[in-house]
């Protein structure tokens, strides 16, 4: 259900993710809604239903001692507010958490992450083996008579908050069930494997996928009572997975099949997106698959303009266009994702004119203070800024500075020789350093091993090219680590000829278009200078 690239990239790494709106099971949108009969009956008030949700829940065989759900409350802030409970000695526990309105959550239990749907008023019961939340985990009402009622679909001998509850279960029950049915089946998924075919063939996957989801909804809404929130959102959930993994597959594609040059695409290949209402959808608010494809649509329409993501106007002429096309509270969420990147990997002083722009479209000031913060946390990082300089001895036990290489363009890769992903790069990083061998370019491979006799082995049994040089004490928590932010290898980073960040996320070595990317750095530095003031200690 939700975009393949994401989901795959949440089971490899744990994170979770979201879901997506509107296509009908050929390329038109549909308004018909089947969301049960008793969704039809009025719904109790939001003051009524109290502005909170509840589980209560017993565990068999507790593996851990707390369960907690997990809920992102401002959609710009990476944090999110954790709810935690302790497990009771017979496995039993009690979860209350403030909601404003229909929420996606998620429960946390140990390693494991499942989906919630929660909104005002939500009351359930939650049964799962401690071995296996994902595999037996289950939903039910509290409050709610069991029998012959319940199974005509909680007729009209229910109170309003007693179908609400009703309503509440069957949503958590249906999620359980498609993360099993569609996103733990490779089958489904763009990676690993279906990112490999050819335009034809790929199709035909995401529109059977996409085929197959809407029956199970369908299927579902027919026979159980959910809010028409929650069928908003899982429908959302099915539109904009189909049409992100459809946007994305060229791109994507190149990254990942490095033995091929990029897809030319067919001339009516991207036409989907003149769809009506595909971009401005109500209804598909919750969704962050949603805002996911809107994102990468601007990405998409600015690029077809001709502006590359190293331009210095590439993320104003996003935040231009966003602020065009879009309409709605969505727009502002989509307005602060384009200067968040913008900070990460833009122009200090283009983010900052956009910033003091956005305040127009933030009225009740939700997202500004945390934009705000997020600007000054990483101006230093940005386009323009200078990059901090470093002393550190060569494999060979020579000393260098990051100023020895001022007049040229300089590529740093942050890597340890026992991470598996730096590994698998060093036969790319070769074949890249040969290619611009000659160039104006440096490559300097700056290792954080704790272990210093297996870095140098590995340098000199491997002849590895470019300069080799190591962090004292290694490590992600070294002076050098937090002096560039770094938070995991491999990380690349791209200097200019004088001495600022070109780019601080260029494509991986593995990619093709990191040649292409590289040869349109060279003399671009002074096009980048910033005209922010940084601190003596940055220079």
């Amino acid at each position: 259900m939700m975009s393949s690239f994401i989901t795959y990239a949440r089971r490899l790494v744990g994170a979770a993710l979201v879901l997506a709106p509107l296509l009908s099971h050929g390329q038109g949108r549909t308004t018909t809604t089947v969301v049960g009969a008793a969704a039809r009956k009025a719904p109790a008030t939001e003051a009524a239903l109290g502005g909170k949700a509840t589980l209560t829940g017993r565990i068999s065989g507790p593996t851990t001692d707390s369960v907690a759900i997990s809920l992102r409350e401002n959609p710009l802030d990476p944090k999110e507010k954790l709810f935690r409970a302790k497990i009771g000695d017979k496995g039993e526990f009690r979860l209350t958490v403030p909601v404003s309105g229909p929420t996606k959550a998620d429960l946390v239990y140990g390693d494991d992450v499942a989906p919630l749907f929660l909104d005002p008023g939500t009351d359930i019961e939650v049964r799962f083996k401690g071995s296996d939340m994902s595999g037996t985990l289950k939903f039910k009402a509290n409050d709610v008579p069991t029998g012959l009622a319940t199974k005509l679909r909680n007729g009209s001998n229910l109170t309003d908050e007693q179908r609400h509850r009703q309503q509440g279960a069957n949503a958590n029950n249906y999620l359980v069930e498609a993360d099993a049915q569609f996103v733990e089946n490779d089958g489904f998924q763009v990676l690993p494997d279906n990112i490999q075919l050819y335009e034809a063939p790929f199709l035909s996957f995401l529109e059977y996928r996409r085929k197959h989801q809407f029956e199970f909804l369908e299927d579902h809404a027919a026979k159980q009572s959910f809010t028409q929130d929650f069928y908003n959102y899982a429908h959302a959930e099915v539109v904009y997975a189909y049409a992100n993994d459809r946007l994305t597959f060229q791109d994507l594609r190149e990254q990942v099949v490095n033995t091929e040059g990029r897809l030319k695409m067919a001339p009516d290949y991207y036409n989907f997106l003149r769809e009506p209402g595909l971009l401005n959808d109500p209804n598909a608010a919750q969704s962050e698959l949603y805002h996911e494809f809107l994102l990468n649509y601007v990405h998409f329409a600015v690029a077809q303009d001709k502006h590359q993501r190293t331009d210095p106007d590439f993320y104003p002429a996003s935040y231009a266009l966003a602020s065009k096309k879009l309409t709605g509270p969505t727009r502002a969420i989509i307005l602060g994702r384009i200067l968040q990147e913008s900070f990460r990997f833009g122009h200090v002083k283009q983010s900052a004119a956009m910033l003091a722009d956005f305040r127009a479209y933030d009225a009740k000031n939700q997202y500004f203070p945390t934009l705000q913060a997020d600007f000054d946390r990483h101006k230093e990082f940005a386009i323009g800024a200078p990059a901090p300089d470093f002393k550190l001895a060569t494999a060979a036990g020579d000393t260098v500075h990051l100023h020895d290489f001022a007049g040229k363009l300089v590529y740093l890769n942050f890597w340890k020789s026992t991470n598996g992903l730096c590994l698998r790069d060093l036969a790319y990083a070769q074949e890249l350093m040969r290619k611009f061998e000659g160039k104006n370019i440096t490559f300097i491979n700056i290792a954080l091993d704790e272990n210093e006799q297996a870095w140098r082995s590995l340098v000199m049994a491997k002849k590895l090219p470019g300069v080799q040089v190591r962090v004292p004490g290694g490590g992600l928590r070294s002076q050098i680590a937090k002096e560039y932010a770094l938070q995991e290898v491999p990380t690349y980073m791209l200097v200019g000829e004088d001495g600022t960040f070109l780019n601080t996320k260029p494509k991986r070595l593995s990619s093709r278009a990191a040649i292409d990317e590289i040869n349109q750095s060279f003399g671009k530095a002074s096009t980048y200078t910033s005209a922010i003031d940084f601190s003596a200690t940055k220079k």
